[in-house]
C-alpha cells in the first residue's frame, strides 16, 4: 500500500508500485480531469503537481509518489476560481480542450516559481503540446493570471 495525499485527502493506493500515477488518479480515484495523451511524457496532457512541482503523471510511477502531496486539476480550485482558470475562460484559450488541464497545471507551477513570467519564461516552462495551436492565447492567459498584460 502506498500512502499519498491527493487534492488534500489522504489516499492509500493499492495498485502495483510501477503503475503510472496517471492511472491511479483516473482509474482508481476517478479524477478524470488529468488526461492521457502520449504515454511517454512528451505532450503534457497528464501534468499534475507532485509536492508543488509539475510532473507528467503518465510516466511517473506510483512508488515515486509515496508520501507526496498530489494536486490535480480538480484540486486547483473547487469552483474554477483559480486565477489561471478564470483567465483561461476570459481569454477563450481552449478549442478542443483536451490538453488544457495539463497546460493549466504546468502554468500554475510556473506562476508559483515566477510571479510575473516573461514570454521567454512561459515558452521555456510550458512545453505541453496543443494540437489546436492555442499557444498565443495560453501565453496571454498566463500573463493575465499573473496580473500583467493579456
Amino acid at each position: 500500500m502506498i500512502k499519498l495525499t491527493v487534492n488534500g485527502k489522504p489516499v492509500d493506493a493499492t495498485a502495483d508500485p510501477d503503475t503510472p500515477l496517471l492511472w491511479v488518479l483516473r482509474d482508481d480515484l476517478g479524477l478524470t480531469g488529468t488526461k492521457y495523451g502520449c504515454g511517454i511524457a512528451a505532450c503534457g496532457a497528464c501534468t499534475v503537481h507532485v509536492d508543488g512541482e509539475a510532473v507528467r503523471s503518465c510516466s511517473y510511477p506510483l512508488a515515486a509518489a509515496e508520501g507526496s502531496t498530489i494536486t490535480t486539476i480538480e484540486g486547483l480550485s473547487l469552483d474554477r476560481s483559480h486565477p489561471l482558470q478564470k483567465s483561461w475562460i476570459d481569454q477563450q484559450v481552449p478549442q478542443c480542450g483536451y490538453c488544457q488541464s495539463g497546460m493549466i497545471m504546468a502554468a500554475a507551477a510556473l506562476l508559483k516559481e515566477k510571479a510575473m513570467p516573461s514570454d521567454a519564461d512561459i515558452d521555456a516552462a510550458i512545453t505541453n503540446i496543443c494540437r489546436c495551436g492555442t499557444y498565443q492565447r495560453v501565453r496571454q492567459a498566463i500573463h493575465r493570471a499573473a496580473g500583467g498584460q493579456g
